[in-house]
């Protein structure tokens, strides 16, 4: 067939679902491109997308591709490592609608929801009558109950309370040959014809074929719970089946009491191995987990530092009526254990913090130590947990047998095993590597007695495989089993039964060979932007969103709008597939892509939060510059993009200019013609520069240390330049200011002005030439993120780039540094605020939070992003967007604040955003430390 035809008939599908559902119906190219991927190696693209609203919808677009010949491929997150989330046809995308908890029955213990609610959503909803649902993988804050059962998602506390079909009561389900809907529980009503024959012809086969002994056997499909003495359990045979049978449209699952007291022991090893023979020996104590990890994933030497002594670690927690019985229950764990040495946190906070060190793994496993690509394939095998120690020597041996590097860590208290590999999926010899491999492990873990997938089913990846692990006859069972259900062959073709192979549809496949021609240098992907953009792996921490799901930075966009394209993992697939130019064919002038960047605010959040750390604010702004070269761009990239050189030639005229913005209608002109939101107020330019100040107060090119002279202080906030320099003299430090005309260029990156901002950039190194090695203040710390990597990243052939952005320091870290003897005046109040997201991201807070403590500031800034986010805020068109933000966290923050409390803001457009939706006055912390001195020396005055 024909493109042309191809097209033709699948507008037809599209105008027939668009008359048959209520639901939202996209045949686009920018929804195809968002659903090309999950969380795994594999890729395929979709004729389009369907967010069906109810069961009624499921249905009849079900029917309707019945009608057309059309796949289907049920989908939630999207965080499905082995392929089974990917199709050629139809996705039915529950993230959108079909998202609630419908009921509770706390006496009954039970929840009935429908398939797209997240599992976060469902343990909220029930925490109230202290249960929740038992399994969470560490997708737990995105992923859905439907993609749970499909994949028959385990988690971490699946020791205590066993899979997702160990917890699952009855399913309701729509097939794709249509017919009522279907309602499966224990027996055999709602089964397919035939279905009990089928299984009371193979009794012995079925009572055989499956190995003992296994908690975590995901493997193909549960037969075994349909066998007489298992209680014909027609809804957990259901589960894990891939979206290969039919589509569940509502699930009553099974509540579990949650120990209102935890503790988390943490214990070292001296290695992987001995956590490992551990492991099991502690499942006697009756732990709520056993988790392990070694010392190769924890690359934060933060999170190292919080970690007891050893070269790997079980995480085992505990729980109790209170919290000295969880702790008591952990401690008698720990006096059981032989380990080099432990920890036990009872502290909720605290035991989040070191949770996170585990559950990141399965991003921080993307790459290896020295910055290598690391993939799933062989994500999630298992094997009884006695025989885990062993099998991981063997495990081992078999990857420095083929050449190949891995990261062992996962569920060690049930035998389970997730690692990323080194495979080379790029060349044809890489990939058969890959295949070899894959096929000597398989007989390594059936040799072991396990189980090919022990957690995310077995997809693409594995399903190829299943022959070595239960023999033709059972697997030959399995193929039947899904005619019986899909006569058609409709539903998620080649998963489980008659898979395609494990090394088709790699997406890999689709990308240039040779590095595309770039602006930055991306230093930590060999300075090629598809490896860059490749960083994704789809583990989808980006798509967090809602009341449930705590504080967090990234991504502030997505958290607004809950859109896929506006997460970071939805941008990465549409610069993805930019690159591969199948779907998305426009390359760098491709209005899908400028479309789903046009919402991200440039934060920088995912280069820290993401787990591989994609940094989308880069990627835009080398999009930008690629996408409107040789064109005339939008008004607010010469108006706010050129912001340092305006107010240098605005800054004469201050008092006339800001006399002019009262003025509504020329107000109104100006922001009009500059691209400016019309709900936003113009800054108020300051009518001395923090320059000219400087000029008259003291030696302007001799000091200890060099204060940068930012656009925004420089122009707009002057009072925090001074502010600083009074903190900075106190604590005995001569600040001066850099010689000559300086500028980190930021404005003209997040705009795309890429060339420009390497002019500006260079002339900036000929003025700090001389004075290179200096240590260098930037109170803005925007602007103290652009100069500390956007600069060498932009300019990687000139070294002066590195030795600036070295010599770069926040406020805080200065005092820390160069006077570490200083003691701040004690002001005791409590804060709130917000710490800057290009802070966190590139900087970090320790120093800040450090100094706050020495002052006696209490309480924590909240995290996010204020919204404003330099000229995004002020953009024409992302108004709303930009108040949705704030009203994330920050707002919140600031209303349930107790009077007196101070609010702290060290970045101008978090000030202005304060100013500008709550009226509030936010300060730079120099600057609430500066009058905190003149309080100190008015009362020694006046005593």
């Amino acid at each position: 067939m024909t493109d042309r035809h191809t097209r033709q008939a699948a507008a037809e599908v599209a105008r027939a679902l668009r008359a048959a559902l209520r639901g939202d119906v996209d045949f686009g190219a920018a929804a195809r491109a968002l659903h090309t991927m999950d969380a795994s190696n594999y890729r395929r693209v979709p004729v389009g997308v369907v967010a069906p609203r109810d069961a009624a919808d499921v249905a009849a677009a079900l029917e309707v591709c019945r009608a057309h010949g059309v796949p289907v491929v049920p989908r939630g997150a999207g965080t499905s490592i082995a392929g089974q989330a990917t199709g050629t046809g139809v996705v039915l995308d529950f993230t959108r609608h079909m998202r609630s908890v419908l009921a509770v029955d706390p006496e009954a213990r039970t929840a009935v929801v429908q398939p797209g609610v997240v599992l976060d959503d469902l343990r909220a909803a029930v925490r109230p009558y202290g249960l929740t649902f038992g399994p969470d993988p560490s997708t737990h804050s995105r992923c859905t109950l439907g993609g749970m059962i499909g994949n028959n998602a385990c988690g971490s506390h699946s020791v205590a309370w066993g899979t997702t079909a160990d917890n699952v009561r009855a399913l309701s389900v729509v097939t794709y040959g249509g017919g009522p809907e279907r309602r499966l529980g224990r027996g055999w009503d709602g089964a397919p014809d035939g279905l009990a024959e089928l299984v009371g012809g193979h009794l012995a086969a079925i009572r055989t074929g499956f190995p003992p002994g296994m908690p975590r056997r995901i493997s193909g499909y549960a037969l075994d719970a349909l066998l007489p003495e298992r209680g014909t359990d027609l809804a957990r045979a259901f589960c894990g089946s891939e979206g290969t049978l039919g589509v569940v449209t509502e699930a009553t699952v099974r509540l579990v009491e949650s120990p209102p007291a935890r503790a988390l022991a943490v214990l070292g090893y001296a290695d992987e191995s001995a956590a490992a023979e551990a492991a099991s020996g502690l499942l006697p104590h009756g732990p709520l987990t056993v988790e392990g990890m070694a010392e190769d994933l924890v690359r934060d030497p933060a999170a190292r530092g919080a970690l007891p002594r050893g070269g790997a670690w079980l995480f085992v927690e505990t729980g109790g009526a209170t919290p000295a019985e969880a702790w008591a229950h952990a401690e008698a764990l720990v006096r059981a254990a032989d380990a080099v040495d432990a920890t036990v946190v009872t502290d909720p906070a605290a035991q989040r913090a070191l949770w996170r060190v585990r559950e990141d793994a399965a991003g921080t496993a993307t790459r290896t130590t020295d910055g290598t690509e690391a993939w799933p394939g062989w994500e999630d095998c298992a094997v009884p947990p006695a025989r885990l120690g062993p099998y991981l020597r063997d495990f081992r041996a078999l990857l420095a047998g083929h050449g190949l590097r891995g990261t062992p860590f996962g569920h060690f208290g049930e035998g389970c095993v997730h690692v990323r590999i080194d495979f080379d999926l790029v060349s044809a010899e890489g990939v058969r590597r890959f295949r070899r491999f894959s096929e000597e492990l398989a007989d390594l873990v059936v040799a072991h007695g396990g189980s090919l997938s022990g957690e995310h089913g077995d997809g693409q990846a594995r399903a190829e495989l299943l022959p070595k692990m239960y023999g033709d006859e059972l697997v030959g069972l399995f193929g039947r089993f899904k005619d019986l259900w899909d006569p058609d062959g409709g539903m998620n073709p080649g998963m489980l039964a008659r898979p395609a192979r494990l090394d088709e549809n790699l997406r890999f496949d689709v990308l240039p060979r040779e590095p595309v021609d770039v602006a930055f240098g991306y230093p930590h992907d060999g300075g090629d932007f598809a490896t860059a953009v490749r960083r994704c792996v789809g583990v989808a921490k980006c798509r967090v969103a809602g009341p449930n799901q705590g504080a967090g930075v990234m991504c502030p966009s997505f958290r607004a709008t809950g859109e896929e394209q506006h997460s970071t993992r939805g941008r990465a697939r549409l610069l993805h597939e930019m690159l591969a130019g199948e779907v998305v064919r426009d390359g760098w002038r491709s209005a899908e892509v400028r479309e789903a960047l046009d919402l991200c605010l440039s934060c920088k959040g995912c280069r820290s939060d993401c787990p591989v750390g994609v940094d989308m604010a880069t990627y835009k702004a080398e999009f930008l510059h690629h996408h409107y070269a040789g064109r005339l761009r939008p008004a607010a990239h010469y108006a706010m993009g050129g912001l340092p050189q305006w107010l240098r030639l605005a800054a004469p005229f201050a008092r006339v200019l800001n006399a002019t913005a009262r003025v509504r209608p020329l107000a109104a002109l100006a922001k009009r013609m500059a691209g400016v939101a019309p709900e936003r107020d113009l800054p108020r330019l300051a009518p001395r520069t923090f320059r000219a100040w400087f000029a008259r107060h003291g030696d302007a090119t001799a000091g200890d240390l060099l204060l940068w002279p930012d656009t925004f202080t420089d122009h707009l906030s002057p009072s925090v330049g001074r502010a600083a320099v009074a903190v900075l003299e106190a604590a005995g430090l001569r600040p001066a200011l850099p010689p000559g005309r300086v500028c980190c260029g930021l404005t003209y990156v997040s705009t795309g002005r890429l060339d420009r901002a390497r002019t500006v950039m260079r002339r900036t190194l000929d003025s700090m030439e001389p004075v290179l090695g200096s240590p260098v203040v930037v109170l803005e710390p925007s602007c103290a993120a652009a100069l500390r990597t956007d600069l060498p990243e932009l300019l990687p052939d000139d070294p002066r780039a590195r030795r600036l952005a070295d010599s770069v320091r926040t406020f805080a870290q200065a005092l820390e540094e160069l006077a570490p003897d200083w003691r701040p005046p004690r002001l005791d109040r409590p804060v709130t605020g917000q710490t800057h997201c290009h802070q966190h991201a590139v900087l970090g807070d320790a120093a800040e939070r450090r100094l706050r403590e020495r002052a006696g500031l209490t309480g924590d800034l909240v995290g996010g992003c204020c919204g404003l986010a330099g000229n995004f805020g002020f953009e024409r068109g992302h108004y709303a967007v930009s108040v949705a933000c704030a009203e994330d966290q920050l707002l919140p923050a600031l209303r349930a604040a107790a009077p007196g409390t101070e609010l702290l803001a060290d970045g101008f457009s978090c000030r202005t955003q304060l100013d500008q939706l709550a009226g509030r006055r936010g300060r730079h912390l120099a600057e609430v430390l500066a009058e905190g001195l003149t309080e100190v020396r008015a009362a020694g005055l006046g005593s």
